[in-house]
């Protein structure tokens, strides 16, 4: 096996971040803090990267090599905030290791990670190939995967060595494609479904660390979703990237301390929070073992559509927004 590779020191300061109070009477909640952004060349990625610059934060922005991480980079620094590009493909190890530790070397440390990173290649199950499958579950799945792996990796050798919890979040992203089973979409619905659990284990697994991981599950008109919603309405755009960005602005900030393990959809004026799965129903077998015929009547009292429908769906969150799918 390769050997494990080398994580970064801990800030030689990790103490010079304000305090949370102090920071939010600055009306920067997060002034000190360091985030990593990934997918962060354009849309919901650079959306996301201004809002938390100009809440303070400074920034280690990942992408592929390009004009559009340089001049997201170009455009914070403009403005006052720091940034610095350390582009990739995100589902390396290599790049997960470097942006850690680019964060840390530059800035002396990392409180944020922001997984943005993201593909489609929409095909029906029986038409896709391979190659589409493995993409989609390569960039959105194993990336969330290998950030997060390095991410909590540092706070938890922080945590270890300060004898106490850190400051760490994570906003992970993940769509209403899985909540629904996007017909055309099953490599991006089952993405995005691995993306929610990896959330919540995460979230189970680094609590005591001080690591707080919630997902969301944005709408919003980008280069990759614009086909699917049509052209942009004149005006101001109620499903424009920068809707978004204030819930990870505050999912990163002093108030995501008391929010982990959760699951939202966000876009326009709305932020829904989802609740867990539910039992529809329980049966039991009479003889502490199911026959054929009690099955039969036991589930066919339940299942009686014609033809059938899934039923392990949750469209409820399709009404929030009056039209968003170029209906």
């Amino acid at each position: 096996m390769p050997a494990e590779p080398a994580l970064p020191p801990a800030a030689a300061h990790p103490g010079q971040a304000p305090k949370p109070a102090e920071a939010v009477r600055s009306g920067r909640p997060l002034d000190g803090r360091v985030a990593i952004v990934t997918g962060a060349g354009q849309g919901l990625g650079a959306a996301e990267a201004e809002a938390l610059a100009a809440a303070g934060a400074r920034l280690v922005l990942n992408d592929l090599p390009g004009d559009a991480l340089d001049g997201l980079v170009a455009r914070i620094r403009a403005s006052g905030g720091e940034a610095v590009a350390s582009p990739g493909d995100v589902a390396d190890w290599a790049t997960g290791e470097a942006l850690v530790k680019t964060a840390v070397d530059t800035f002396g440390g990392l409180h944020v990670l922001v997984n943005n990173a993201g593909v489609l290649r929409d095909r029906m199950i029986f038409s896709m190939s391979e190659q589409e499958w493995d993409t989609v579950i390569r960039v959105h799945l194993r990336g969330h995967f290998v950030t997060t792996r390095f991410a909590t990796a540092y706070w938890r050798g922080l945590s270890k060595s300060e004898g106490r919890p850190v400051y760490a979040r994570i906003i992970n992203t993940s769509s209403e494609a899985y909540l629904l089973g996007s017909a055309g979409q099953p490599n991006y619905a089952a993405a995005k479904g691995g993306i929610v659990s990896l959330t919540l284990a995460t979230a189970r697994g680094c609590l005591h660390h001080g690591v707080r991981v919630n997902a969301i599950c944005p709408r919003a008109r980008t280069a990759m979703t614009g086909e699917l919603m049509g052209p942009a309405p004149d005006g101001p755009d109620p499903m424009a990237p920068d809707r978004v960005a204030p819930l990870v602005v505050h999912l990163a900030g002093p108030a995501g301390e008391r929010i982990t393990g959760e699951v939202f959809v966000v876009h326009g004026d709305v932020v829904a929070l989802l609740g867990p799965p539910t039992v529809r129903a329980t049966f039991r077998a009479a003889t502490g073992h199911w026959t054929a015929a009690e099955l039969d009547a036991a589930l066919g009292t339940v299942f009686t559509g014609s033809p059938p429908s899934p039923g392990y769906v949750c469209d409820e969150t399709l009404p929030l927004a009056a039209s968003t799918f170029n209906e």
